[in-house]
């Protein structure tokens, strides 16, 4: 029976480019039928290409990937795809960013328990920094937001007459409706103007 190496390719936007990643699955040996190629993002595993991958995935067979990230966005996710395809699937993952992370050397138990480890380690680092990425641009929104920095659609302009229309409403003499379509904006444009 052969046992086959599949590579997988993801990048997150459209406006990403994936040849990197292909380059690095040919120059590992990767054939181009059994590379699964994915422009999605990682947040969550609702991914066509890699369910069908994990669908051809076979006990002795080898999934390779540029970098751990590719197998998801957390480190419960990349944990959780670790066991799948190493402990259900009993196949190999190879990760050519982390040669320590290539669970077909030495198929013994100190390999993988060594590749085990570096994986939670890499996983949670990155999960790491992620969280203090986010922390950071919070802290930054609010920094901007304490010195009157506003974020959001810049208000629109009321134009030259509201006041004149905004009074004849109070009084009862005209419409909202009408009194927007007089200053040619939409009904919600005049209602919110109004609650300022």
């Amino acid at each position: 029976m052969n046992n086959n190496e599949y590579g997988y390719v993801r990048v997150s936007t459209k406006d990403q480019n994936e040849a990197r990643q292909v380059v690095a699955m040919r120059a590992f040996g990767v054939d181009e039928q059994n590379l699964f190629i994915e422009k999605q993002s990682g947040k969550d595993f609702n991914r066509p290409q890699y369910k069908r991958l994990l669908r051809k995935l076979k006990a002795g067979d080898t999934l390779v990937i540029k970098s751990i990230d590719r197998l998801g966005r957390n480190y419960d996710e990349i944990i959780e795809q670790w066991r799948i395809i190493t402990k259900e699937k009993r196949a190999a993952i190879v990760v050519l960013d982390m040669p320590l992370l290539d669970t077909r050397q030495g198929r013994d138990l100190t390999g993988t328990l060594i590749a085990d480890i570096v994986l939670q380690l890499l996983s949670y680092v990155a999960q790491t920094e992620r969280e203090f990425i986010r922390r950071r641009q919070a802290e930054g929104i609010a920094a901007a937001k304490a010195k009157g920095v506003r974020f959001g659609v810049k208000p629109m302009e009321k134009p030259p007459g509201y006041e004149a229309y905004y009074e004849q409403w109070q009084r009862g003499e005209i419409s909202a409706r009408a009194a927007a379509k007089a200053l040619n904006v939409t009904h919600p444009t005049f209602l919110k103007w109004t609650k300022r």
